[in-house]
């Protein structure tokens, strides 16, 4: 039986479950989660390896349309360097909605001329299922989709179908990565991420944009990690917020992280946060390089 591999990304608007998707794809939760539009930031990969076929998923930043800052802009060049170089692409779209923002993105896909999966996420939430029909119906008019898969992320129903027919529509060659890899990224990428999901979870609408987060030190000791990070915000005001009253909140958001961490690294984690002011970081490139967006 012939083998194929390949990198396939993950577009679409933001919010529509991209993240959630790899994830359910690779087994695990690499990416960051939040019911938050832009979540992510920048790109993360993640590898599946069956008995005959290898999957590089790519997930990229949701699709925008406002260029406000250097953040957007960095994350509308990762989503330009992630339909660069790969086999296909997956335009993913919340079931029942079409809108502007998914037509930009199978637009900017049509460009590479790749083959183009449309995957329907959060069909879960469609009660009356013969809605689906016209749906469906309608959106393969707007491309000759290489396929047509419907799924629920969160649920994980369908996702095991999906990423087994999504490997059919890859070239036949020898697998990219050692069978035991799930994701280039190193574990310091991976923790700061988990430390940002939680800031976006547990804080308002506005200020977890204003957070980044750096690895200030990472040792490994036996099974357990000892992990210092600083949370960067912009305001004085910023920083109140997430620490909370007599630190409750930022000990909260360490605590979930923690948590996270344990049961992607599969050992203990010994999680240290501070929170300092750097004044407006998300708008200066400098800023963004070390804290790692290019």
């Amino acid at each position: 039986m012939s083998f194929r591999a390949g990198h396939v990304a993950l577009i679409g608007r933001p919010n529509v479950g991209k993240s959630s998707l790899l994830n359910a794809f690779v087994g695990a939760h690499l990416g960051a989660v939040s019911p938050k539009p832009h979540t992510t930031q920048k790109l993360l990969l993640g590898v599946r390896t069956f008995e005959n076929a290898q999957i590089a998923f790519v997930d990229t930043p949701g699709l925008q349309k406002r260029r406000p800052n250097a953040v957007h802009k960095s994350m509308d060049r990762a989503f330009d360097r992630g339909l660069s170089s790969v086999d296909l692409v997956v335009l993913v779209v919340e079931a029942g909605a079409f809108n502007p923002g998914d037509r930009a993105a199978l637009e900017r896909a049509k460009h590479t001329e790749r083959p183009i999966a449309l995957v329907i996420n959060k069909v879960d939430l469609v009660k009356n299922k013969s809605e689906l029909l016209p749906y469906i119906d309608k959106l393969s008019r707007e491309h000759a989709f290489a396929a047509i898969l419907l799924v629920s992320a969160r649920k994980e129903n369908g996702t095991e179908e999906a990423v087994k027919r999504l490997a059919e529509l890859l070239p036949t060659q020898e697998p990219l990565y050692p069978a035991d890899t799930l994701t280039d990224r190193s574990e310091r990428f991976l923790a700061a991420e988990l430390i940002r999901e939680q800031l976006m979870r547990q804080l308002g609408d506005e200020v977890p944009y204003a957070c980044a987060v750096e690895i200030e030190a990472f040792t490994v000791e036996g099974a357990l990690r000892r992990i210092h990070a600083t949370i960067w915000v912009e305001r004085d005001g910023q920083k109140a917020i997430v620490i909370g009253e007599g630190g409750q909140q930022l000990k909260f958001i360490g605590s979930k992280a923690r948590e996270a961490m344990e049961a992607l690294f599969d050992g203990r984690v010994h999680l240290e946060l501070w929170v300092k002011v750097r004044a407006d970081w998300s708008d200066n490139e400098r800023a963004l390089k070390q804290l790692g967006f290019e």
